[in-house]
């Protein structure tokens, strides 16, 4: 799903529930405000909580030692923060049950006899 698929997601929600109020572009401006103070926020090193989705958290990575792919040489990567995201119980709960669901037989298939 790309950004321009969540905003006429989002739109058509909205458009069933409250009726025709928001325009799509008023629905990006939105959807684009949201993820940039995710992001500011995950860039001052806070950490996010949406209940019933799930955490946003800046987790920090050690100095290791890789090895270039190239020549095969070891090379040391610095430390460096790096934001991860861990699901809500619930978001797990949804993609499990969807995942155990059947899926429905698409257009111009023949099912099976």
């Amino acid at each position: 799903m790309t950004k321009a698929d969540l905003v006429e997601k989002v739109t058509a929600t909205i458009a069933r529930t409250a009726g025709p109020m928001i325009s799509k572009k008023d629905c990006a401006r939105v959807v684009d405000a949201f993820l940039d103070a995710v992001k500011g926020a995950l860039a001052e090193q806070h950490n996010i909580e949406i209940r019933g989705f799930g955490t946003f958290k800046i987790r920090n990575r050690k100095t290791r030692m890789a090895r270039n792919p190239r020549t095969g040489e070891p090379v040391e990567v610095a430390a460096r923060p790096v934001p991860v995201f861990k699901p809500s119980k619930e978001l797990r709960a949804v993609v499990a049950q969807a995942q155990d669901a059947p899926a429905a037989p698409s257009a111009g298939t023949i099912p099976a006899q």
